[in-house]
């Protein structure tokens, strides 16, 4: 080894001693996933840190910045308080009220999702020089306004501006849902939507336009997803207490909703009816847009009114918790209920909401954290479910059920995460009898279906979509019900049908973690991450391969693998960011480091 490359390689060492001070082992290994390359999603379970990772990371490769955090709006305090707990000398400007600094500022920026069109101009001129998209799955609606937003935010700064994304749920309900969030990384797979939909979401033409909601390949996209994505869950780098879910069925009055649970099975059937006999609505002559307004407006009645009714069970559950010394976070879905019971629990509750301004909202995390006499925080699920730090509480409960699982995984981990130093406890109350043992269950199935696309699992039969999977299995028992109207049933009847249709749905099967981290190899773990961030500080090896082209002809590709990221110069990568020789070069590579059979080596660069 010569002088200057010891020289590189010392260097390289107190770098990464001096960024790793003060972090977990599993955090450096993220931290050189993330200085390894400059585009990434960092896809850890809520409350590994990502936030840490990510400001040292770009504080790393973009020291003067300046560098736009995306986020929402409940969080925005967090990420200054976090930025300023690694530099605290740092400039931070949060948008809203306040404008934008004017371009040519350093230091970072942070501002949320909702009014990124607001100042889209200013943002795009700050020509930023690394960006943050924090909890991603806010984007990954590829036609919402705030996915193109963040997308001309990317496209305005500099090619070699680092992006980080950062979700615990990358895949909040279907494969579909990471195709912007990979357009944004800049993945080869993020350049054809219909290709990635053919490959990935089971694609499949039904006269009318492409059905996208499905999934296919699912261990192929794991392992495309490979030095783009990392995912690390808790219970496999961290010592973490353990996480309890129980489910408490609860009574709810009788005809509780039952109007609303026959009118939507009924619109269903309808539906099912029309598309039958070729028509797009149910034979009323309403386009299928309309019907479908109408279904999800009678749902989110029937959900409602469900949630109103669970209040009682849900107090007695919180005021138990509470003679015991316990706090508690409790979640719904609507404002009804959480304002219901905020009254009821008086000046030992704390109530958060979408109307609680997000500059309060930090004072409420905060009081709920350090006060006594506070026991209870009523929360939102989307408002309070998110980015906050909440590790007071020991208990969590779901007073009512959100038909997006991640959601609830997002809820749940605003205690159960690093500073938690008590077993976690989490109650679904699941009114029996009624639409939520249908939905907890389809629940079940979607939570099933995220962990296998994002830790490269295989399953098959899971419904990817709460109102897909009762179309479906509704679908299967409609020549049973061909003959009477729903609005026949009786409480009883009804009650049978709902349990009929629950036990329709796909098993997802036992899932469970892989057990907890050896504390005895911590040493070693810390010393292994150490190594990965000195040789992403050195900078990543590239090789170089050669395949041959199936039309023959003494035509060769090449392939280029530099790091984790692999390119190949055929027509069929260049358009869909995908192509064989790729793929059997990745599974040769994972599976021993060796090329298969057909594609060779060319040179070795490290």
């Amino acid at each position: 080894m010569s002088s200057a490359t010891r020289s590189i390689v010392r260097e390289a060492s107190d770098e990464a001693a001096r960024l790793a001070r003060g972090l977990f082992a599993h955090q450096v290994e993220g931290l050189a996933f993330l200085v390894g390359r400059r585009r990434a999603i960092l896809a850890d379970d809520m409350g590994l840190g990502k936030t840490r990772q990510a400001i040292v990371a770009l504080s790393h490769l973009e020291p003067d910045g300046p560098h736009l955090v995306v986020c929402p709006a409940s969080v925005k305090l967090n990420w200054e308080r976090e930025i300023r707990l690694v530099h605290p000398e740092a400039a931070v400007a949060i948008v809203g009220p306040e404008p934008p600094p004017a371009s040519g500022s350093a230091g970072w920026v942070i501002v949320n999702y909702d009014i990124l069109g607001r100042h889209a101009e200013a943002l795009e001129a700050l020509r930023a020089r690394g960006f943050v998209f924090d909890e991603a799955h806010f984007i990954k609606n590829e036609r919402s306004r705030r996915s193109r937003l963040s997308r001309r935010l990317v496209e305005a700064a500099p090619a070699d501006a680092p992006v980080y994304l950062l979700t615990g749920t990358p895949l909040a309900n279907r494969p579909r849902d990471l195709f912007p969030l990979l357009k944004v990384a800049g993945h080869p797979l993020g350049r054809s939507f219909l290709s990635f939909a053919k490959r990935y979401c089971a694609a499949h033409h039904n006269g009318y336009g492409w059905v996208t909601d499905g999934a296919s390949n699912l261990e192929e996209l794991a392992l495309e997803l490979k030095g783009t994505l990392l995912r690390r869950r808790k219970e496999d780098v961290l010592d973490l207490p353990e996480k309890i879910r129980t489910t408490l069925p609860v009574s709810v009055p009788e005809k509780t909703a039952g109007k609303e649970t026959r009118r939507v099975l009924q619109l269903l059937l309808d539906a099912q009816g029309a598309q039958r006999a070729g028509r797009s609505g149910t034979g009323s002559g309403r386009s299928a847009s309309a019907d479908r307004g109408r279904l999800v407006a009678q749902i989110t009645s029937l959900r409602r009114k469900l949630a109103v009714a669970k209040v009682k069970s849900t107090l007695e559950l919180v005021e138990g918790c509470v003679e015991q010394g316990e706090k508690v976070l409790v979640f719904t879905c609507f404002t009804e209920p959480a304002e219901k019971l905020a009254e009821h629990l008086g000046k030992s509750a704390l109530l958060l909401t979408g109307k609680t301004p997000a500059r309060r909202r930090q004072a409420i995390v905060d009081r709920f954290q350090e006060d006594e006499g506070v026991r209870v925080l009523v929360a939102n699920l989307i408002a309070g479910g998110v980015g906050l730090n909440l590790t007071a509480a020991r208990q969590v409960v779901f007073n009512d059920l959100d038909w997006v699982p991640a959601n609830h995984l997002q809820a749940e981990d605003r205690c159960h995460r690093i500073g938690q130093a008590g077993t976690v406890n989490v109650s679904y109350l699941v009114a029996g009898g009624t639409i939520d043992e249908f939905v907890h269950a389809v629940l079940q199935a979607k939570t099933a279906l995220s962990r296998a696309v994002i830790d490269g699992e295989a399953l098959d039969g899971i419904p990817g979509d709460a109102l897909k999977a009762l179309e479906q299995v509704l679908g299967q028992l409609s020549p049973k019900l061909a003959d009477r109207s729903l609005d026949e049933l009786g409480a009883d009847e009804l009650s049978s049908l709902i349990e009929e249709l629950r036990e329709s749905l796909p098993d997802p099967g036992a899932r469970g973690g892989s057990g907890e981290p050896d504390a005895a190899a911590n040493a070693e773990v810390l010393e292994r991450a150490l190594a990965l961030l000195e040789s992403s500080l050195q900078g990543a090896g590239v090789r170089r391969f050669r395949a041959a082209s199936s039309a023959g002809g003494g035509r060769f590709y090449e392939l280029v693998l530099t790091g984790s990221d692999l390119t190949c110069s055929c027509p069929g990568f260049e358009y869909r960011g995908r192509c064989r020789h790729a793929r059997e070069l990745r599974e040769g590579l994972d599976a021993g480091n060796r090329p298969p059979k057909g594609i060779t080596e060319l040179r070795e660069d490290r």
